[in-house]
């Protein structure tokens, strides 16, 4: 998001070259949607370093300077480009200016997942500062409105709800949900509105709550009790975090469940 906002803040007063990573083949260093921006003395972003951003740059300020080109290049990585990824990269070059800015900064966005967080207590925090350096767009939920800090990461919205699962019917299609609340009865009211949702559209493809196997198997018990049947509560993750990193540290955590949420994939 910080990316996002230095070029477009940027552009503001000189054009740019877009370069975008239209299309990908075999290895590649990035994956397609990746983008920088080149201006005349400066880069924002990154297509994955190396001798292709080098041709890249040095492609796209030919094209600043006045040069005409083909929207989209192809560009082997083999041994004339010294990298020996063996892939193939496709890189649309748009030139862009002040005028362009909000369609470019729009377009760019779109590519944030969408991410609910519940709870402001110590692993929350820690995951903001994680998630705040990835491409999510994230909604920080809680229902103590004093609870947020001050200065959060561009990509994060504070909002207060009480009572707190009422925000569950307003998230975003295909949002992410991670529930961490102060109280075990806050969590278990969430994950029921969440799992109510399931039912009414489908649309969160991940609901991942912080706990034990103990706990999940207490929750698994009164989420019964109000209905939800087996697969129902089969889309639940608990204990949330990649396996096998058992250091409980705040910011541990938060790592294990950020790299969670990648291997879950990105639209």
């Amino acid at each position: 998001m910080q990316l996002l906002e230095d070029f477009t803040a940027r552009l503001a007063n000189e054009d740019a070259v877009l370069v975008r990573v239209h299309e990908t083949a075999g290895s590649v260093p990035r994956e397609a949607g990746a983008w920088m921006a080149v201006f005349r003395d400066t880069v924002v972003g990154t297509i994955g370093g190396g001798h292709l951003e080098l041709q890249a740059i040095e492609e796209a300020r030919r094209r600043l300077a006045g040069a005409q080109g083909q929207a989209v290049l192809r560009f082997a990585l083999g041994p004339a480009l010294g990298q020996c990824c063996g892939g193939v990269v496709h890189l649309a070059f748009e030139r862009v200016g002040a005028a362009d800015a909000p369609r470019v900064e729009q377009r760019l966005h779109a590519r944030f997942a969408p991410l609910a967080l519940f709870g402001g207590g110590h692993v929350g925090k820690a995951l903001i500062q994680v998630l705040g350096t990835l491409p999510f767009a994230i909604t920080w939920i809680d229902s103590r409105d004093e609870i947020f800090p001050a200065a959060v990461p561009d990509n994060v919205r504070c909002e207060h709800s009480d009572p707190v699962q009422a925000a569950v019917a307003d998230l975003a299609p295909g949002s992410r949900v991670l529930v961490m609340s102060f109280s075990h009865a806050e969590d278990l009211d969430i994950v029921a509105a969440c799992l109510k949702r399931l039912r009414e559209r489908d649309d969160l493809p991940y609901i991942g709550l912080i706990g034990s196997e103990t706990k999940w198997a207490t929750f698994r018990h009164r989420l019964e009790d109000r209905g939800f049947g087996a697969a129902e509560l089969a889309r639940i993750t608990c204990p949330i975090g990649i396996p096998g990193i058992t250091g409980k540290q705040p910011e541990v955590i938060a790592v294990a469940v950020a790299a969670q949420l990648l291997l879950e994939g990105l639209p």
